[in-house]
């Protein structure tokens, strides 16, 4: 017997057949129903054809009315079709700018200085380099601005220096789970455009990568309708380091001091960078330093694989039909951490399919299957030496370098997992401090509003602090156990700076514009308990204050009322004044020895 070749079928193929066996099996009916029906439908043409007859015959050439609901001059399918086209991510976040915390001139002065600031302290601590940076505001018109970062990091290769500022979605980090200041690609891309956008002019960028070479010195601007970088201008140049980066962007903005502000964010910067210098000289001309605090260079995150907790479906179905390893098990090991041998053969046991199946065909049944083998079988956390924290004593440097208060206490927590995303929460309290305002207030007695310095990455968080997963948990902390007033839903009343930071793989931000964390439980549990840690040490120094400002109140009342007893004894025993002041110093002895501070 003769087998006929076989072929795919595609999807089309299949319901066009599917369709023709469908009216091939309907034809006997109908062969039936039309033998019975014939004549009557003969008979009813000809009384049509008869009426038909009486009526003024309609010109072949007269075309057909248009329905009722469309009216003339409307849009079709194809004029509809014909105006469709793609959106390059350039297009889109020129028009929604936004969405990268440029809301307004003032916010996108700080967010340019930001993202340039954020690229310079990670180049120089990939590079296992102490930055030195320097930042600069020129204000050329009311409206007008230029603003400089200058570090002393590696430089960046000539090459790249295009698609590194000014192509949106480029970068090393995306796909790397360490922790970083920039995850996306987007953030001094996004400034160079809104540069672009608002006044016209390039960016300009001096790099240099060996101090035996001279600098590469060149203007780009991006192309919003393609996303690529266009060269204006390109030369060598001589530059003042024997290694780093300049860049230089003329844009749109209002510089205003203040909370929310230039000045503040690179105050907060020093404070979480302890190792780095930072320059400001502000358009007004004032200059601030901030001086390095330490010599030592903070722990430089390793690279991990996804733990397979916070894989989704889709992902592991993807990442399934892309591996090279050619068995299931193998490609369980080598495609994500925490997974030996023993627990990839209990997953493929779970879920019902051979340890020796070929990724690349499973089927997104037989994926899911492993996904919830993987979420039914216990495995241990994510490795955290991806993750690197400020530290305790560097943590302290960097408040005192910013705050002078009465009081310090930090805390570092031991790294949790959310997501199958490690990270790890530090947490410093300042108590007794004072700013300009207090000392200029006519109420002494007033107490102020705790303030809350947020960072996520050692990345400053200035905005949509209400939406923010800190201010949450801050909140909901019950500060009347540490001896401070709170009003309920608010931050609690006193003299106190809160620093809280979040250290992770992938922060959860709420937007592109990176200003707020996510509200996830595991979060929100952990910070509560790093203040809770810091408030403990708070509540004993604020009791062991109230005992000495009592015992002080007390001792007081002894000094001021001893003379008076003594005056008396001496007219009631007619005492000499030797004896007197004998019986008072006893007394005050005595007296004394009774209280404890």
């Amino acid at each position: 017997m003769a087998v006929k070749p076989q072929k795919d079928i595609s999807p089309n193929q299949m319901s066009f057949d599917f369709n023709a066996n469908s009216a091939g099996s309907e034809t006997s009916v109908l062969e039936e129903t039309t033998a019975e029906s014939e004549t009557e439908t003969k008979s009813k043409k000809s009384k049509k054809t008869a009426q038909q007859a009486s009526k003024p015959r309609q010109s072949e050439d007269e075309a057909p009315k248009e329905s009722p609901g469309r009216q003339k001059g409307a849009a079709t399918a194809e004029t509809m079709a014909a105006k469709q086209r793609d959106i390059s991510v350039s297009e889109f976040f020129a028009k929604n700018r936004h969405l990268l915390g440029f809301d307004n001139p003032r916010k996108a002065l700080l967010t340019a200085i930001k993202e340039a600031v954020d690229n310079s302290l990670d180049a120089c601590e990939e590079a296992k380099i102490l930055a030195d940076i320097t930042v600069s505001i020129k204000q050329l018109t009311e409206k007008k601005f230029t603003i400089t970062v200058k570090d002393n990091g590696p430089g960046i290769v000539p090459k790249q220096v295009p698609n590194v500022f000014a192509r949106l979605l480029y970068g090393s980090k995306f796909h790397s789970l360490k922790m970083s200041r920039g995850q996306q690609g987007i953030g001094i891309s996004a400034a160079g455009m809104y540069g672009l956008l608002t006044t016209g002019e390039p960016v300009q960028i001096i790099s240099r990568t060996d101090k035996n070479k001279k600098a590469y010195h060149c203007h780009v601007q991006i192309d919003t309708a393609k996303n690529k970088p266009l060269i204006t201008h390109d030369e060598d140049c001589d530059f003042d380091l024997p290694t780093g980066t300049q860049v230089t962007i003329t844009l749109e903005g209002k510089y205003q001091k203040g909370k929310q502000s230039v000045d503040e964010y690179l105050a907060q910067t020093a404070m979480a960078n302890p190792h780095a210098t930072v320059i400001y000289n502000a358009p007004d001309g004032q200059r601030y330093e901030y001086l390095r605090q330490t010599n030592q260079m903070p722990f430089i995150p390793v690279e991990i694989k996804p733990h397979p907790y916070g894989v989704e479906l889709g992902l592991l179905f993807k990442m399934a039909r892309e591996t090279p390893v050619k068995h299931l098990t193998q490609f369980l090991q080598t495609d994500f951490s925490r997974i030996s041998p023993k627990v990839a053969e209990e997953i493929c046991k779970k879920a019902g399919i051979s340890k020796n199946a070929k990724p690349a065909d499973l089927t997104l049944k037989d994926v899911e299957a492993i996904h919830n083998a993987i979420n039914e079988t216990k495995i241990m956390a994510p490795p955290v030496n991806c993750i690197g924290p400020i530290g305790e004593n560097e943590l302290e440097k960097g408040l005192k370098r910013v705050v002078e208060a009465d009081f310090y206490a930090v805390c570092t927590r031991k790294p949790d997992v959310y997501r199958g995303n490690p990270f790890l929460i530090e947490a410093a309290i300042a108590y007794g401090f004072k700013t300009e305002q207090d000392e200029n207030s006519d109420d002494p007695d007033k107490l102020p509003q705790l303030e809350l310095k947020r960072f996520a990455n050692r990345v400053p968080l200035l905005y949509q602090q209400s939406a923010c997963a800190i201010h949450k948990a801050v909140v909901e902390t019950n500060w009347r156990n540490y001896s401070l007033s709170q009003s309920r839903g608010a931050l609690p009343m006193g003299p106190i700076v809160l620093m809280i930071h979040m250290a992770s793989v992938w922060v959860p931000f709420t937007s592109e514009s990176k200003e707020a964390i996510a509200h996830y439980p595991e979060i929100i549990k952990e910070i509560k308990l790093a203040i809770q840690e810091c408030g403990r040490l708070l509540g004993m120094y604020l009791r062991k204050q109230k005992r000495i400002k009592q015992e002080m109140q007390k001792r007081g009342y002894i000094e001021t009322y001893l003379p008076f007893i003594g005056e008396a004894l001496k007219e009631i025993l007619i005492l000499k004044d030797d004896q007197v002041k004998t019986i008072v110093s006893r007394l005050k002895e005595v007296l004394e020895k009774t209280r404890q501070i």
